[in-house]
């Protein structure tokens, strides 16, 4: 008879002490041991009608791969996962399974869910050295050429490889791994991690080139002239959204993209960085979803003094991860919430046009605000209340509001057609685009969203892929 363990609380992990993990990049979590993912795994009641892999965008078999683990079959719970996920290491450390997976437990119900993210985390950490099965399929002789090498491009390349196609992944950076390497900081996901992801595909057979800038080195044309039978567009939104108010050009404002690069990809947060960026001093991050809690904890961890996240809507609204919020506020962050920005005030020195501090960041001005009547997305609209202005004295502003797909590939393809947003169309519920054999998939399609659903989109296009060269 199955063991269950019936506590309404999931089994604590290990986290590092805020004044310590608040002034270095070390991760912070250190994960489950063998025995606390054992008595983790035994609060999975193994549903018949498993409403958690209904909530998992790639379709993991939950209830099976937990299960290994209540057997201390750690290998068989890693081949489970690896036939949904080809970046299992990835999604347990960053996926939101509190709106996913973690959302359709029915252990939550009453009480706190399974905690699913840390086991999946558990294993792919404890199988570190094991490469997800491949299949014994025989070559294709078809070629893909893959845009990006963020997560829909890597889970599709996975996908295409298995399938016995030829996946080239072409990215414009030096380093792959697209927003898992230049967007989420070391803290969070060690860069060591998505290294040996990365490398698991590469043994699987998929090529890597960077620095390759496609609508710039190459366009999706020449790729289809160059032998490719197929191209998968998975770049990503990494254009920069800014709020249009007085003072964004000064020196000391910066996008989340730009500040997260720099710190995460160019190391920033190093003695002499080739790429350096402004630290210490106070810093306002303007924002309240993942990306503004990265900013924030990365400024504190530069030496910031003070670190303030400026969100116009209360706590309730508020985009980011609970854990990364509470992880935030832990560590020291001033939440100033119900708060807006209106300008971005200079330093000037009339006596001295030579004095360096002239165009620098002096202060932020915000309004406080009001919740008023639902938005067309059902959340209570921001409302200005007169005369509540005031100002935050700031060194340094990071602009974290969201962001686009860059319109390079968009202004270089003929016949590509995207959204008002700059988005790439494509069929309903599908990756087909408007053009033969291309197909896109992830925030190229969607704007920012989740690594995971980028992996489904990513997935969902190897599928069509495959069919498409199939039919030819």
């Amino acid at each position: 008879m199955a063991k269950f363990n019936m506590s309404l609380t999931r089994t604590p992990v290990s986290v590092r002490e805020p004044s310590e993990r608040s002034r270095d990049f070390i991760e912070v979590c250190s994960g489950y041991t063998l025995d606390e993912a054992i008595t983790e795994a035994n609060r999975c009641l193994g549903c018949k009608d498993k409403p958690c892999v209904k909530g998992c965008p790639v379709n993991i078999e939950i209830p099976k791969f937990i299960s290994r683990i209540k057997e201390n079959d750690l290998e068989g719970a890693y081949e489970v996962i690896t036939l949904s996920s080809s970046l299992p290491a990835i999604c347990g450390r960053v996926c939101p399974q509190e709106t996913q997976c973690e959302a359709k437990c029915v252990r939550g119900i009453k009480g706190e869910s399974v905690a699913i993210g840390r086991l999946e985390r558990f294993v792919a950490d404890s199988c570190a050295a094991i490469d997800p099965k491949k299949k014994d399929t025989a070559k294709s002789g078809k070629r893909v050429a893959l845009v990006g090498s963020g997560p829909s491009a890597l889970a599709c390349a996975a996908d295409l490889a298995i399938a016995g196609h030829e996946a080239v992944v072409f990215e414009a950076l030096h380093e792959v791994g697209g927003v898992l390497v230049y967007g989420i900081p070391e803290f969070r996901l060690p860069k060591s991690v998505v290294k040996r992801e990365v490398e698991k595909l590469k043994n699987l057979g998929v090529e890597f080139v960077t620095n390759a800038i496609i609508g710039k080195t190459l366009t999706v044309a020449q790729l289809f002239e160059d032998g490719y039978d197929a191209v998968f567009i998975g770049s990503g939104a990494g254009l920069p959204s800014f709020m249009g108010i007085p003072g964004e050009e000064l020196k000391g404002v910066y996008s989340a993209n730009e500040f997260l690069t720099r710190v995460n990809l160019m190391k920033a947060y190093k003695t002499d960085p080739v790429t350096p960026v402004m630290k210490g001093g106070r810093v306002a991050v303007v924002g309240g979803g993942n990306v503004a809690m990265d900013a924030a904890r990365c400024a504190l961890r530069l030496g910031a003094e003070k670190v303030y996240v400026v969100y116009r809507r209360s706590m309730a609204e508020l985009p980011a991860r609970r854990e990364e919020v509470e992880h935030a506020i832990e560590e020291g962050i001033d939440f100033r919430l119900l708060t807006n920005p209106k300008r971005i005030i200079g330093y000037k020195n009339e006596n001295d046009p030579y004095d360096e501090r002239n165009g620098s960041v002096k202060a932020i001005e915000c309004v406080k605000m009001e919740l008023g009547e639902p938005d067309e997305r059902g959340r209570r609209r921001p409302i200005e209340v007169e005369g509540s202005e005031f100002e935050l004295e700031v060194d340094t502003v990071v602009i974290s509001i969201g962001t686009t797909p860059n319109p390079l590939i968009k202004s270089t393809t003929k016949g590509l057609e995207v959204t008002d947003r700059g988005c790439i169309k494509t069929k309903e519920g599908s990756s087909v685009t408007s053009i033969e054999g291309v197909f896109a998939g992830g925030d190229a399609v969607t704007g920012a969203a989740t690594v995971i659903s980028a992996m489904g989109a990513g997935r969902l296009a190897a599928r069509e892929i495959d069919e498409y060269l199939k039919s030819k």
